[in-house]
């Protein structure tokens, strides 16, 4: 488990600055890179406060009780107990806590999900940083039900539902092809972890039991053409 920040301080007249009280930040992130590399820039904002970081929902909800902060910023694509589940914990323990998700999933669903079970804010990892940082900003200030970066859920110009981000049609269609979990993640840029979490929102979307099941109901709803394909 990391440590929880005990960094002092430092009060106006020590730093010959107006004192600005500093968002208590928690980190969640089982990716190691991408959360040290997000620290490293949070830590570079003057109102924030990297508080702690953890690696694992079960880890989270433990710092949570021991380093007290604001606002967590939470992955919700995480091995174990998982975002969601991390998000629920959190709240029970801390009834006020304030979460923003910070995850590679654009699934309208997820995003509800998340928020229902207490997450003030949904965002994807695509959002520019700045535009993170506003957001825990206005968490913090008492904004809630933030989305950003979540795909449409409105109707598509055939007038059919859109039952998959655009992110899971790709992966979808990268299955069509034949594409190995391993494939997809080289050919869309993104870790195997994600390509999985993808292929289990498609599966269950689309009530699916597996990969070929999935493609069969991707033809039967219009998802996938084969004119198109070939």
């Amino acid at each position: 488990m990391l440590a929880c920040s005990t960094a002092r301080r430092l009060g106006a007249k020590e730093a010959n600055v107006t004192f600005v009280k500093r968002i208590r930040l928690l980190l969640v992130d089982d990716h190691p890179v991408l959360r040290a590399g997000l620290a490293n820039l949070l830590r570079l904002e003057p109102d924030v406060e990297v508080a702690g970081e953890a690696g694992s929902g079960e880890t989270a909800v433990g710092m949570w009780q021991q380093c007290r902060p604001d606002v967590c910023l939470l992955d919700l694509s995480m091995p174990g107990i998982g975002g969601v589940e991390t998000i629920r914990r959190i709240r029970t323990v801390a009834p006020g806590a304030e979460i923003v998700v910070l995850t590679s999933s654009e699934s309208p669903d997820h995003a509800t999900q998340a928020l229902k079970a207490g997450a003030s804010a949904y965002l994807t990892k695509n959002v520019p940083y700045p535009e993170i940082v506003s957001v825990i900003r206005r968490v913090h200030k008492g904004e809630r039900s933030i989305r950003k970066g979540v795909a449409e859920t409105g109707p598509r110009a055939n007038g059919k539902p859109q039952l998959l981000s655009a992110r899971e049609l790709e992966v979808l269609k990268a299955i069509r092809g034949g594409k190995s979990t391993t494939e997809i993640s080289r050919a869309l840029g993104i870790v195997e972890r994600t390509v999985k979490f993808h292929v289990t929102s498609i599966l269950d979307k689309l009530g699916a039991s597996d990969r070929t099941g999935a493609v069969i109901r991707g033809f039967e709803l219009g998802l996938l053409q084969v004119d198109a394909e070939q």
